[in-house]
């Protein structure tokens, strides 16, 4: 009977890892193609880089599904680990491009490492110490919001759920005005769409779990995907700000890119319907 039972729940586990490993691999497919989209045209397509968010998706998702064993393949538990292997991956590659990765600055018009009103930190040793001190203030923001789990609160679920979208679209939009605003001026609508955005998601969220740090989570997750395709697809022939007055160096990939849309596109319809059947059932 023991024996039965580990093998129906090791068979389990198996198959939620399999589906975990999917997710992850099409959450970090939807991201590299909105990365490479208007990139490639100014740096050129690397395989390598465009592996890397596809590999990190999946390993998130595998990393998040082995540690918190969401009911998969529940239409729920598929759409908060869409969004919270698609926030994990964005974390990890966008902590270790703003405060590790040693690069020359002068291709870009902002620059992508740290900087200060817009002179990026020169000192890699400062950085990884600036990042150190931001990762810790990220988890301190995700410590509080899981106390919200436990703690007794008056406060209706839909008005916490949309004080933990608004928290985490700030840090969002904090972080995007830091890097952009010294280049490009501070745009108030800019900053708000974030946390607008992060809002909307965990009110849907909220819906779905009672989880505070999933809803945060996935809102990041969710937030990166529709405001990344808002920028990159909506409009194509816009260079990304990072870009913005550099030359085109690589025009054959206007042409080349059009043929990552299909799948992006099966990605984001895919992802809508999930959210949408979970929402519903």
């Amino acid at each position: 009977m023991t024996s039965t039972v580990v093998h129906v729940v090791t068979t389990q586990s198996v198959q939620s890892l399999a589906i975990a490993s999917v997710v992850g691999l099409l959450s970090g497919t939807h991201t590299a193609i909105w990365g490479m989209y208007k990139d490639a045209v100014h740096e050129g397509f690397a395989a390598r880089r465009f592996a890397r968010s596809v590999v990190l998706g999946a390993l998130a998702a595998l990393t998040i599904q082995a540690s918190f064993q969401l009911p998969l393949p529940d239409a729920k538990a598929l759409v908060l680990l869409f969004g919270l292997a698609y926030a994990a991956e964005r974390g990890m590659v966008e902590v270790w491009k703003t405060f590790v990765r040693q690069e020359d600055q002068s291709k870009y018009f902002i620059p992508m490492q740290f900087s200060v009103r817009g002179v990026p930190l020169e000192s890699r040793t400062a950085r990884i110490a600036v990042g150190a001190s931001y990762v810790a203030a990220v988890a301190a923001c995700l410590l509080v919001i899981a106390r919200l789990n436990a703690g007794a609160s008056t406060l209706p679920t839909a008005v916490r759920a949309a004080l933990v979208g608004l928290v985490v679209g700030v840090i969002v939009a904090i972080g995007g005005s830091w890097k952009d605003a010294p280049k490009e001026g501070f745009d108030l609508l800019k900053f708000f769409r974030s946390p607008a955005v992060t809002v909307l998601y965990a009110l849907v969220f909220a819906q779905l779990t009672d989880s505070y740090i999933y809803i945060a989570a996935a809102s990041v997750g969710y937030e990166r995907a529709t405001v990344e395709t808002y920028k990159k697809f909506f409009f194509p022939m816009k260079p990304p700000g990072k870009f913005a007055g550099k030359p085109v160096l690589h025009p054959h990939m206007i042409a080349r890119r059009r043929y990552f849309v299909p799948p992006y596109l099966a990605i984001s319809v895919t992802a809508l319907l999930c959210v949408v059947l979970a929402v519903w059932t």
